[in-house]
């Protein structure tokens, strides 16, 4: 039988960071996203994650930036309001699986540090778990580029994710 597993959305964050114009890194969050988890024991070993954004959630703190994010050039949020990731592969330092952007799927693994599982106060079991990885945007249609006259780009094409999630057993 599986151990289900909630998020604890008030404990748990989603970033990204991205080189802009070469020499600085803007970072951004995605404020409404949710994530579950199921695994056979506490130990995680073979744990299945879901994980999902609301595009138009998005926050880089310059709300001209959000909104030409949520536009075509990028996350095009009004044909695709969501991004997703599934992991069917934990091993305690990685999580292999597949994420969606912009309707595109391909596969991510993500470096997994996992903090364990302890016992609140209120008698609660909880996990907490933090994953980054990197993925090329171009992979996934978010395609607007500029050319600096350096010849460096406006925004560099990798992106680079943490999230940090804490899960409550149900």
């Amino acid at each position: 039988m599986s151990i289900k597993w909630n998020l604890d959305k008030s404990h748990s964050e989603v970033h990204f960071k991205v080189k802009h114009m070469v020499i600085s890194t803007v970072t951004g969050d995605f404020l409404d996203f949710d994530a579950s988890a199921e695994s056979d024991d506490e130990s995680f070993a073979g744990a299945r994650f879901k994980f999902s954004a609301k595009v138009d959630s998005i926050n880089t703190k310059n709300p001209q930036r959000d909104e030409h994010l949520k536009s075509d050039d990028f996350f095009n949020a009004p044909e695709f309001p969501e991004l997703s990731f599934k992991g069917n592969e934990f091993s305690g330092d990685s999580l292999k699986g597949e994420i969606t952007l912009k309707g595109i799927t391909k596969p991510l693994t993500l470096q997994a540090d996992f903090g364990g599982v302890i016992t609140d106060p209120y008698g609660n079991q909880r996990a907490g778990f933090e994953f980054t990885g990197q993925l090329n945007r171009k992979d996934f249609g978010l395609n607007w580029s500029a050319t600096m006259e350096s010849g460096g780009l406006v925004v560099s094409d990798i992106v680079k994710l943490s999230v940090n999630l804490e899960f409550i057993k149900q």
